[in-house]
């Protein structure tokens, strides 16, 4: 009997087994993690293949004197010998010696760099001649996860000229880390050209467009941002109050009140959105929410003006620009399109190593 007891101990379910179910969730957590690593493993050795092919076809060229023509005869060889593989076209292989070219020293200094893929690589190459923008731009790739469609539009925004600058006063208002982070994710001015509205949009045509347009406002907006709702309803003593636009930062695991206003900045903007900052932390937020912060969305600011307002309060505000017509200079020449940035934004399936964009 004691045999059979065993078996039939053996043969039991394992969904009734006890701790079953976390021994499963740790197996799968583990080939999750183990998957990740071989991905990343493998985009490493193509990088590094790549980045290897392109420097010897350097090296030959300057020490042995190689001309151009040689890139277009080893790709031909290389396709009679590999006919099933892709990537060793002409374009590819000039793409490749770029590509070593760019980084003298290898694609693995910045330990960030090999974490992104070859096609993040050719928008850096195509895109940026600054070594030091394409080192700022691939690692922001890597940290945020963009894609390749996402790093292009960031590159083509000069992102790179607008993050961290908006007027704040996080550094006295908020915990460090969260100071920091807070102020690394603002942004002046935002670019919202896309909304096809002129200089004398009224604000609440702004609000309708950026709503209507979320995906691209979320984007503008920077990682981990996630819209509430649009006029966002408050009861406050028995009166109706409305925020424009309330937001969720995934990041800084906080609410996110904004104000627009189409004109200039003006002091008394900051008490009105200091009381719903006081609304939203009593009335919305949970306790494992952080505070709640506020940005006002304006045509313009003096930052004079601005550090006189924000100096006595110690709720957390940002003050930034944002243009809705024609962009000056650089940014207009920069940017692209409205039709490119949908495009773009569409995720489309990424190209084979031939025909890269």
């Amino acid at each position: 009997m004691g045999d059979l007891s065993s078996v039939a101990t053996m043969a039991q379910p394992p969904a009734q087994l006890p701790g079953y179910d976390e021994f499963l969730q740790a197996i799968k957590e583990r080939v999750r993690v183990a998957r990740l690593r071989a991905v990343a493993a493998a985009n490493q050795e193509l990088l590094r293949g790549y980045w290897e092919i392109g420097a010897e076809i350097l090296r030959r060229q300057q020490q042995e004197g190689w001309g151009a023509q040689v890139i277009d005869r080893l790709a031909a060889d290389l396709r009679a010998e590999f006919p099933g593989v892709k990537g060793f076209s002409s374009r590819s292989l000039k793409y490749m010696r770029a590509f070593a070219a760019a980084w003298p020293d290898g694609p693995f200094v910045q330990g960030g760099l090999a974490q992104i893929s070859w096609y993040h690589h050719l928008a850096l190459l195509d895109k940026l001649d600054d070594p030091e923008l394409r080192v700022w731009y691939g690692l922001k790739a890597g940290q945020n996860g963009w894609s390749r469609d996402v790093l292009v539009y960031q590159i083509e925004g000069r992102l790179h000229e607008r993050q961290g600058r908006a007027l704040t006063n996080f550094d006295r208002t908020l915990p460090p880390p969260d100071s920091d982070l807070a102020q690394d994710l603002s942004k002046s001015p935002y670019l919202f050209e896309w909304l096809g509205l002129d200089e004398q949009a009224a604000e609440a045509e702004v609000e309708r467009g950026l709503v209507a347009q979320i995906e691209r406002f979320l984007l503008e907006l920077g990682e981990g941002f996630a819209l509430v709702g649009r006029q966002h309803h408050l009861e406050v003593a028995g009166q109706d109050f409305y925020i424009d636009l309330l937001l969720y930062q995934l990041r800084l695991r906080c609410y996110v009140v904004i104000e627009l206003k189409v004109g200039a900045f003006k002091p008394e903007y900051i008490g009105k959105l200091g009381f719903y900052l006081a609304a939203v932390d009593d009335l919305v937020k949970s306790e494992q929410d952080n505070a709640t912060i506020g940005l006002i969305l304006c045509k313009s600011a003096n930052e004079t003006i601005v550090e006189y307002a924000l100096r006595d309060h110690t709720a957390p505000i940002q003050i930034s620009e944002y243009r809705t017509g024609p962009l000056p200079a650089p940014y207009q020449d920069a940017l692209p399109s409205t039709e490119r940035i949908a495009a773009r934004l569409r995720e489309l399936p990424m190209p084979a190593p031939d025909q890269p964009d």
